[in-house]
C-alpha cells in the first residue's frame, strides 16, 4: 500500500489540505476526498473535458493531473465559478440559451468558457469553437453553448450579428 501525500492547495479561493495516494488523479481527490462533484469522470484520459478545472488559471483535465502536483496551487472548479451573490455570467448565459441538455457535459463547459474569455474576452465564434475542441456533448449540436459564450462575451451572435 502506497503512503499518503499531504497536500496544500488553495480550491474555489479557500485554503485547503488533504492527503492522497501519489497514484490518486486530481479529479479522484476532488470527487471522492473533498465532495466536489461538479466535476465530472467521463473518459478518464482527458478526450472529453467533463473534468475541466483551472489550475492557477490555466485549463486543465482534472483526469490527467495527479492530486500531488497541486501542491501550494489555485484550483478552480465548477463550484468555484459562481459567487454567493448569484451566478456568474457565463452560467447565466447557459440558462438564458439552453445551451444544456442532460447537464453531464456543462460544468466543463463553462470551465473551459471562463478560462478563454479571461485569455480573450471579445473571441470570434471561430475562436469559441477552436477553444471548445476538448469539450464533447453527445445531446447538442454545440451551436447554443457557442451563442451562450458569446452573449457572455456580449457579442452579437447569428441574425443579431448581421442586421
Amino acid at each position: 500500500m502506497a503512503t499518503k501525500t499531504q497536500v496544500e492547495a488553495v480550491i474555489n479561493g479557500e485554503p485547503i489540505e488533504f492527503l492522497c495516494e501519489p497514484r490518486q488523479s486530481l479529479l479522484e481527490v476532488l470527487r471522492d476526498t473533498l465532495g466536489l462533484t461538479g466535476s465530472k469522470e467521463g473518459c478518464n484520459n482527458g478526450n472529453c473535458g467533463a473534468c475541466s478545472v483551472l489550475i492557477d488559471g490555466a485549463l486543465v483535465n482534472a483526469c490527467l493531473v495527479l492530486a500531488v502536483e497541486i501542491q501550494g496551487r489555485q484550483v478552480t472548479t465548477i463550484e468555484g465559478i459562481a459567487t454567493p451573490d448569484g451566478l456568474h455570467p457565463l452560467q447565466q448565459k447557459f440558462l438564458e440559451h439552453a445551451a444544456l441538455q442532460c447537464g453531464f457535459c456543462t460544468p466543463g463547459f463553462i470551465v473551459a468558457a471562463k478560462a478563454l474569455l479571461d485569455r480573450n474576452p471579445d473571441p470570434s465564434e471561430a475562436e469559441v469553437r477552436q477553444w471548445l475542441a476538448g469539450n464533447l456533448c453527445r445531446c447538442t449540436g454545440y451551436d447554443h453553448i457557442v451563442k451562450a459564450i458569446l452573449a457572455a462575451a456580449d457579442r452579437p451572435t447569428g441574425a443579431e450579428a448581421h442586421p
